[in-house]
């Protein structure tokens, strides 16, 4: 029986994908090309491969009951020294980012798991490379920002070469299972913690 490394995200949309990902291997990244620029929704997760069905009927029926969502990035972030992670902060877009993953990972369904760090949604442009290029990141990118409506998240499947390629996408529906959007749709409940200066 075959095992397969899964994992469920929000893509970036062009030209910010890509443009983020260029800025991402010019900070020395050498993961960077093998990562879609997104925002995480389910962390890399082992998975078998007759699993695969259940999992993409799971995710399909999470997407009919959402309905598209703005989305916006602003400045940067780190979670250093917690981890060696500089990032693109969501501003706006995370607490529906949150209501996501929650369901993706349901104890009731196939891609349960727990975390190993509370959630919370970013797009990440530099991971474990120098210190002094970590920080060029955090400040290259403090005033980077792009918005857009977000209408779907994708499956994605880590292959041998450890590059990640989509298998499946789901569009929104109605949004008949989502709650309003809040008013304030920041995401800041754990900043205090993870929000370190390089």
């Amino acid at each position: 029986m075959g095992t397969v490394t899964l994992g469920v995200s929000i893509a970036v949309p062009e030209p910010f994908g890509t443009l983020l990902q260029q800025r991402r291997a010019g900070f020395g990244d050498p993961a960077a090309y093998g990562i879609p620029t997104h925002i995480t929704l389910l962390p890399p997760t082992g998975a078998t491969a007759d699993e695969v069905p259940a999992a993409e009927v799971h995710l399909a029926k999470i997407a009919a009951d959402c309905r598209p969502f703005p989305m916006r990035l602003s400045g940067t972030g780190t979670f250093r020294p917690l981890s060696p992670v500089v990032y693109v902060r969501v501003v706006e877009g995370a607490s529906s980012c949150a209501w996501l993953q929650k369901r993706v990972r349901d104890a009731s369904g196939p891609l349960t798991r727990e975390l190993q760090f509370p959630y919370h949604p970013h797009v990440t442009v530099a991971h474990s490379i120098e210190e002094a290029a970590m920080d060029r990141a955090y400040e290259e990118l403090a005033e980077y920002e792009a918005a857009w409506t977000c209408t779907s998240f994708a499956l994605y499947e880590q292959g041998p070469d450890s590059v990640w390629r989509k298998i499946n996408e789901f569009p929104f529906g109605s949004g008949g299972g989502m709650p309003p959007l809040p008013l304030q749709t920041g995401f800041s409940a754990d900043e205090p913690s993870l929000h370190r200066l390089p």
